[in-house]
């Protein structure tokens, strides 16, 4: 049974109050240190205002090897971008944030580039009819773009809506409305009305209209409706030089099938059968009249068909079989695809492929899973790739390796004797959905998690805490039979409705599941309840340390800690509630959000609000406006200082500190946008801050997780400090030396 520690272990106000004298003082202005920045994870930094999209689910190619995206996310709103050779040209804007998103279908002609996206209302606060929908509605569309400039919108009249012509065209917001093609009205509500895949030559376009079983036809100079036939579930489509039409037909099905329609969308019968297990996702014909279709099933291939006999036929593919899980699994590489979206082929033959890890189907998912797109030759020969691979998510040295870096669900190399934005290599994708369908990243919230790895009995276990900081998952490796991929190996349960989609488990949270078989599924009676008054359930402070202890920061009741049991048979760290102890919040405290415990000096950092310094429910990520060590903490708990961390709400940016942790002679503490305020964890003195550098345009994201920041002092001095970046498919990755 949990038990409590002694407040007789805290130390004492007299203690608090001495320690406090003096820490409001005015602050002088920090100095800056001389960090170089750079990052990982993403082809571009944004240094020179580029970088690629968090997630593709849609690409077009235009015939001189432009590609066209579209998803129903980026943090910066690229849902909708372009690239060619390897780099990012521009992206459509209008599709993200405040009334706009994206969507799931992108087509091209000589002329315009045509966006699926969606319209709403902001709860009913966008208000200009034509504009926006009315309140409780929300429009599913196509958005009509100039070909050479997707961020000019080409409007049309007599569209479905005639209040348009009412809306003065100098308003941007009425310019997109005009050149906004609605498919579908629903409800906030409902299941939206998704348009499964577009297609457009120069006289029309065709939308596969998904929720009404059909296939519409619209002219696209003037885009007015012209026809339509019915299509059960249609999801791609391509247009074939003769005027016919090519769809995947039942696409929200178990095994989606191909459909080939005439120009009059007559159902012809030269279409080719799939065999079992191909998903297709996407499909495009080539010049030379091959079908290509994306598969997303298990084997992570393009198949090519030939016409043959007056049918076509499957005579060739690309991509090795079995994709990333094939040979080494988890080890990308050219033609080792994951979670393929979209198959384009340009003039010359040249093929391309985008993937996220899990496919277009299985929403927002796809966002922190990993985006690619990736340019082949007519050969088969990578010629570029485009990499967006991280969102949501931090990173963390490897415990073994000092030159790897793992994070939520992939595994980087360092060569640091490379230049700014080049020292990363993409080695490892960790989440094996077809050997490991119970993993909960699929399961439990929409991202992978922030990492924290520790090496324990002489193996390496991946500890992932989720954006909110309910629960806590456990990984172990075994890389002569998984190869890059992470066995779920545990998982400690907080709030019942973030862990409700886990297969098996029992009713409500406050349980810790152990794969007792070593399979790694989630099985009935791998469960455990929590049995004590002592709930795990609420607060944002996680933290793993060196010794494999689970330490929980609960706000108001106090911190508590899971002690390491051990590896069990499969080699499993051993976490069972009999081996909880809750310690009381200590004094100055009146609300706790981090505890960072050093099991080699028994010290502890807790961070939080206090009496003079209360907590703001405005700000309820943030760590708090205090941070206090104490040293001895199991055994008399004695304060050594209190700091007070930034804290200015009225600040543009604002200025508080959302992540903190220690390492080396450094306690680090990063802002909400970024900036790293380093602190002797001795003496509680600031050494000095570091700030985004120009490597990425001295910009950062919104650093939006408890747990957002880790740091890594190296061999020769040198500090590695690894800080979430939410805004542009990253992590940033400062490197500093303190002076002598």
């Amino acid at each position: 049974m949990p038990r409590i520690v002694s407040s007789k272990l805290i130390c004492t106000v007299l203690c608090v109050a001495s320690a406090l004298a003096g820490s409001h003082a005015a602050a002088a202005a920090p100095r800056v240190l001389d960090a170089r920045t750079s990052w990982i994870g993403n082809t571009s930094g944004f240094g020179d205002g580029t970088w690629t999209q968090i997630n593709i689910t849609a690409i077009a190619v235009a015939p001189d090897g432009r590609v066209f995206t579209n998803s129903p996310w980026d943090e910066s709103g690229a849902e909708a971008s372009v690239y060619r050779d390897g780099k990012m040209l521009s992206y459509a804007g209008g599709t993200h944030g405040w009334g706009a998103s994206g969507g799931n279908a992108v087509a091209v002609n000589a002329h315009s580039v045509f966006v699926a996206v969606g319209v709403g209302n902001e709860k009913g606060r966008l208000v200009r009819s034509g504009v926006w929908p009315p309140a409780g509605r929300h429009w599913i569309g196509v958005s009509r773009r100039d070909i050479d400039d997707p961020k000019r919108a080409m409007p049309f009249d007599g569209g479905p809506d005639a209040d348009k012509a009412l809306v003065s065209s100098k308003d941007p917001a009425a310019t997109l409305a005009r050149s906004f093609l609605k498919i579908a009205d629903t409800t906030d509500d409902a299941a939206r009305g998704d348009i499964g895949g577009l297609a457009a030559n120069d006289a029309l376009l065709y939308v596969a209209n998904t929720a009404r079983d059909r296939i519409e036809r619209y002219d696209a100079r003037s885009m007015q409706p012209k026809s339509q036939w019915s299509a059960p579930q249609p999801g791609r489509i391509a247009l074939a030089q003769d005027g016919s039409l090519w769809g995947i037909v039942e696409s929200l099905g178990v095994q989606p099938r191909i459909a080939h329609f005439s120009a009059s969308g007559a159902l012809l019968d030269d279409a080719p059968h799939l065999a079992d297990e191909t998903i297709a996702v996407d499909i495009a014909l080539d010049r030379q009249g091959r079908l290509l279709v994306a598969d997303n099933g298990p084997r992570q291939q393009v198949l090519l068909f030939s016409k043959q006999g007056g049918a076509y036929r499957e005579t060739g593919t690309l991509g090795e079989r079995g994709g990333i899980f094939s040979g080494v699994p988890g080890k990308p590489g050219p033609q080792r695809f994951n979670g393929l979206t979209g198959v384009g082929v340009d003039a010359s033959g040249n093929v391309y492929v985008s993937g996220n890890g899990i496919g277009a189907r299985d929403g927002s998912i796809g966002a922190g899973l990993g985006a690619t797109l990736e340019s082949y030759s007519p050969a088969g020969a990578l010629r570029w790739q485009m990499q967006g691979l991280l969102f949501v998510d931090g990173a963390w040295i490897d415990p073994a390796r000092p030159d790897s870096v793992y994070t939520g669900n992939k595994r980087f190399e360092l060569d640091l004797s490379k230049p700014p934005g080049q020292e990363w290599r993409y080695a490892g994708f960790l989440s094996g959905r077809f050997k490991y369908p119970d993993d909960p990243v699929f399961h439990v919230d929409q991202w992978p998690g922030l990492p924290i790895a520790r090496r324990l009995e002489g193996s390496t276990f991946l500890y992932l805490t989720d954006m909110y900081a309910d629960h806590l998952k456990i990984y172990r490796f075994d890389a002569k039979r998984d190869g890059e991929l992470a066995i779920p190996s545990g998982f400690i349960a907080g709030r019942p409705r973030p862990v409700q989609n886990v297969p098996n488990r029992p009713e409500g949270g406050e349980w810790i599941w152990r794969d007792l078989d070593g399979d790694g599924r989630f099985e009935a009676g791998e469960f455990q309840r929590n049995p004590g008054t002592a709930r795990i359930t609420g607060g944002w402070g996680w933290w793993v340390d060196t010794k494999g202890d689970i330490w929980r920061a609960s706000e108001v009741k106090g911190i508590h800690r899971i002690r390491f049991g051990g590896l069990d048979a499969h080699g499993n760290p051993i976490y069972d509630y009999a081996r909880m102890q809750t310690y009381p919040v200590p004094a100055p405290f009146t609300e706790l959000r981090r505890a960072v415990y050093d099991a080699a000096t028994d010290t502890m950092y807790i961070t939080g609000y206090t009496a003079d310094a209360p907590f703001d429910r405005r700000y309820w990520k943030e760590v708090g406006r205090r941070l206090v060590r104490y040293d001895n903490w199991s055994n008399g708990a004695r304060l050594r200082y209190a700091i007070d961390l930034p804290w200015d709400t009225q600040a543009k940016p604002l200025a508080t500190v959302i992540g903190v942790t220690v390492e080396g002679q450094y306690v680090f503490a990063v802002e909400p946008v970024g900036e790293v305020h380093v602190y002797d964890k001795d003496s509680g003195k600031e050494a000095g801050v570091i700030r985004p550098g120009p490597e990425v345009g001295r910009a950062s994201g919104w650093v939006d997780v408890p747990n957002g920041i880790s740091a890594h002092r190296r061999g020769n001095g040198e500090y590695l400090v690894f800080v979430e970046e939410d805004a542009r498919g990253k992590v940033t990755m400062y490197r500093w030396t303190p002076s002598s």
